[in-house]
């Protein structure tokens, strides 16, 4: 580890945290000024520092600065008087840790250096781990399986289907098969299956020839041709039209295909990989997905764990988007508080490594001050919550911020942020008459035997928000999905399965 540095002019500061911080077995360097501090830094840096504001020559803030421009993971804590408490909240938006207002305790002085030094080692190992693992972040058991497995069939062809649930990182893995097989520096073309409408599916797989359909006034390429040699990722398999999955199964089974409006059998060398977060064992039995076609995805099955399911990889996960959130805005890195991460570690998270990211995104954006605390978190997770201002994660009573938060299955990116994630301030809604109403209808609903009572009322309630949501964009389906905080892909999918007229595409 290396030593915490001191830069102070007062002698008896730098000889009172020296001693304190030698007997908790941590090293230290101290300089009287700033300036021998900058020239240190040419040749080095320290794990933590600690600098007066105000001292002869260049002051803390031009060493904060210079230390930030440097090493913007660097934890600064900032030492001053009551009486530049102003300079002390400028050092602090320029990226100090935390500042130290004298008089101080040292006791507690140390303590706000060991969690300094705490925030330092740990963006260190992030850095490292960033570094060796860029493809998938997991370090629980159910990752590991998973890791494994992706090994084993490095040097393999075979067709591979990879469930879960939405957002847990299908496209990754399926990424990842590719880049680790023999068909690596092949073409990888992924294909959303939920995301075409039926009509243009078939076209959008195998491509069409000139004149084959109103609008077609070239031959084009299909999914299958541009991944030729390479991997064909199919999302959402579960989604696909039955009539298609009969034309999917020939290229499955002997490799050949046709263009829409073509009579040239054309031949495909392609893997196939596909990813749903269906129960397709379910749909087989209700005869919405054909069983034959079933038996040739589900050659190796990769079943990917919730988020739920590998809570000790929330931290890791954390920092590395906060990380990429802050790269591509170019501001500096937000830090969770012990105690934040261990509330976003007991969350549900239902839209899984997805969610986490978009909620990353939000915090880099929103959230006050560089170290986020659990009451810094969108209202949405943490009413009915309180919490401490403190690290510690201690509960205690004070309001939570009025967030309002809503996460999206599908994000679409501009500038490299999430869009279709909307977060928004305001105070939460009210609920008013309607939830009466819906109360009304299903008692009369479970007393009259009505069966499946959940479902019809949920199809009511998404078609009806549905509809209203597209009123309001006049009809703009990519716009209505923004509004409503879900993906693309779902308003498209919902849509289809709900029989709603006059969306158009933005």
């Amino acid at each position: 580890m290396k030593p915490i540095w001191i830069v102070d002019d007062d002698e008896s500061i730098r000889w009172v945290l020296e001693k304190a911080l030698a007997r908790e077995n941590l090293p230290t360097k101290s300089f009287s000024n700033a300036r021998d501090a900058l020239e240190a830094l040419k040749t080095g840096a320290p794990q933590v520092l600690v600098s007066d504001i105000r001292m002869p020559g260049e002051s803390g803030l031009e060493l904060l600065q210079a230390v930030k421009a440097k090493h913007p993971g660097l934890p600064v804590i900032i030492i001053t008087a009551f009486s530049d408490l102003d300079s002390a909240v400028a050092a602090f938006q320029g990226g100090a840790f935390e500042y130290l207002a004298k008089p101080f305790d040292i006791d507690h002085a140390v303590g706000l250096i060991r969690r300094a030094l705490e925030e330092s080692l740990r963006e260190t190992s992030v850095e490292q781990v960033s570094a060796e693992t860029p493809e998938i972040l997991g370090q629980a058991p159910a990752m590991q399986d998973v890791f494994r497995a992706i090994g084993r069939l490095s040097q393999s062809n075979v067709t591979v289907l990879i469930t879960g649930e939405s957002g847990s990182g299908k496209e990754l893995v399926a990424r990842a098969l590719h880049k680790h097989s023999p068909r690596a520096s092949q073409p990888f073309i992924a294909l959303n299956t939920a995301a075409i409408p039926k009509d243009l599916l078939e076209s959008e797989l195998f491509g069409h020839e000139r004149g084959a359909f109103t609008g077609a006034q070239a031959t084009r390429r299909g999914r299958f041709e541009q991944a030729e040699n390479g991997t064909l990722f199919l999302d959402e398999i579960g989604d696909m039209p039955f009539d298609l999955q009969t034309r999917l199964l020939r290229v499955l089974s002997d490799g050949h295909f046709y263009r829409v409006g073509g009579h040239q059998p054309l031949k495909a060398n392609v893997r196939v990989i596909a990813a749903t977060h269906q129960n397709l064992e379910h749909r087989v039995r209700e005869g919405l997905f054909r069983e034959d076609l079933y038996h040739r995805l589900n050659v190796i099955r990769l079943r990917l764990p919730s988020l739920r399911e590998r809570r000790e990889d929330i931290p890791i996960l954390t920092r590395h988007f906060l990380q990429q959130s802050a790269k591509q805005l170019g501001v500096e890195v937000k830090r969770m508080s012990d105690g934040a991460m261990q509330f976003l570690s007991s969350l549900e998270l239902p839209g899984n490594v997805r969610q986490l990211e978009n909620l990353c995104n939000w915090i880099t954006v929103m959230a006050p001050g560089q170290t986020v605390e659990a009451k810094d978190l969108p209202h949405e997770l943490t009413e009915g919550q309180a919490f401490a201002g403190s690290a510690s994660g201690s509960f205690a009573g004070s309001q939570p911020p009025a967030h309002s938060y809503a996460a999206s299955d599908d994000a679409a990116s501009t500038n490299g942020v999430p869009q279709a994630t909307t977060y928004a301030v305001s105070a939460p809604a009210e609920a008013g008459n309607w939830i009466t109403l819906l109360e009304t209808e299903a008692a009369a609903l479970l007393a009259a035997g009505q069966p499946e009572v959940m479902d019809a009322l949920g199809r009511q309630f998404e078609s009806t928000l549905i509809k209203t949501a597209l009123k309001h964009t006049h009809g703009r389906k990519n716009d209505a999905a923004v509004r409503l905080g879900i993906g693309r892909n779902t308003i498209t999918r919902k849509i289809h399965e709900l029989g709603i007229d006059g969306a158009k595409d933005d």
